[in-house]
């Protein structure tokens, strides 16, 4: 089965289920998929270990309801690529946190190693290190910090390793008596698809092979202990909603040995007053007078960089848009840059002087129509 999640079956597809399933109706095809092509029952067929990894892939992420919520909203790339497979969400300062963690659901359901009739197999899970899910954040921004980028400070609880033990979790370290050494027991199990022998981790060594005469009292023999630390991160220039940065090592920790997962940041920009920003261009509205519109005028408009004079043409109607080159966004995060859309808007006033309306009078008799006004009014009079 391919790696890209371009390549990837729909998943509902390979069980299938339709996208409303129930989870009933998801775990009863997953143990149909398995039985119709579990390798030691598909011996002669070349596709059955293929096809089972894909409908164990497709069960993972499908009987969770939150990695299945992901996967609705955003395909294989929400479970996939990157920060892997939807978990809960928690809170850290003001940050909303995802936890990532796509794992062997088989596991779950039939215990740990697997063999069916009498052969005995074991996928080794339990003593090989496993690296730690990766952590999803979002972190909101101002618009200037997002435009111009910034450092940012934070505060997050991460997991590392004991410094008592050097995060063995223990001292005097000797061959585990549950297991012998080899970080599993066997026992057999009968399920729907028959009785098997299985071999799952040793709840004593967890899997390791050996413990110790003394526990270690500070990590509590874990080998981890959880610090909340205060991260300084910098952002580059041009972030967008929806970016993300990678903050390698500060994710979920791992297992056996195994190195912690990663943070990845999300981003959410708040909208400014007067810019709007679509992509990396700029859009800012200038009003106009009606006499600025008429005759034309020179007229200073902000820019993300300062104020600047423009030339504004005699006759210009409210929606004419004018270009800036160079204006918009210079985003580093992407190496590219953008313009500037200045989009003007005649307002024409409610209330008149004296004069003001004298004057405007005088102008109403003078041959002011326009080729479209006079189009227009051609066509009222033929409509009589």
């Amino acid at each position: 089965m391919a790696n890209s999640s371009e390549n990837k079956r729909d998943y509902y597809e390979v069980l299938g289920v339709s996208r409303n399933a129930t989870q009933d109706e998801i775990k009863s095809a997953f143990r149909k998929k398995a039985k119709q092509y579990h390798p030691d029952l598909n011996k002669d067929n070349p596709d059955a270990s293929e096809k089972f990894k894909e409908a164990q892939e497709a069960y993972s992420v499908l009987s969770d309801e939150s990695k299945r919520k992901m996967y609705d909203q955003y395909g294989h790339a929400g479970v996939g690529n990157g920060p892997r497979g939807a978990g809960g969400y928690s809170n850290f300062g003001g940050f909303d946190a995802t936890d990532f963690d796509f794992g062997d659901i088989f596991d779950s359901i039939f215990g740990g190693g697997f063999g069916f009739g009498s052969s005995t197999s074991s996928s080794g899970r339990g003593s090989r290190a496993r690296r730690g899910s990766d952590v999803l954040m979002r972190m909101n921004l101002d618009f200037h910090e997002a435009v111009f980028g910034c450092e940012k400070k934070f505060d997050i609880d991460v997991v590392e390793d004991c410094d008592e033990c050097d995060g063995k979790g223990g001292f005097d370290e000797i061959k585990c008596p549950t297991c012998h050494g080899s970080g599993t027991i066997t026992s057999e199990q009968h399920t729907i698809l028959g009785s098997f022998l299985s071999k799952s981790t040793c709840p004593d060594c967890g899997g390791t092979g050996h413990t110790f005469k003394r526990r270690c009292s500070h990590c509590k023999g874990k080998g981890k202990i959880r610090k909340n630390k205060t991260l300084t991160i910098n952002i580059p220039a041009g972030i967008n909603t929806g970016n993300r940065l990678r903050v390698s090592g500060k994710g979920n920790p791992g297992s056996n040995g195994g190195e912690n997962g990663d943070l990845y940041l999300e981003f959410v920009v708040e909208e400014h007053d007067v810019f709007i920003r679509q992509g990396d261009d700029i859009y800012v509205e200038v009003p106009l007078t009606l006499t600025e519109a008429i005759i034309g005028c020179k007229k200073k408009i902000p820019t993300l960089y300062g104020n600047v004079k423009i030339n504004i043409m005699p006759g210009t109607n409210s929606g004419d848009k004018q270009r800036i080159r160079g204006k918009g966004v210079d985003n580093k995060y992407q190496k590219s840059k953008g313009d500037m859309y200045v989009i003007f808007k005649v307002y024409t006033p409610k209330k008149l002087s004296r004069e003001q309306k004298s004057l405007i009078e005088k102008l109403a008799k003078t041959e002011m129509d326009t080729p479209e006004i006079k189009e227009f009014n051609r066509f009222v009079k033929n409509n009589d």
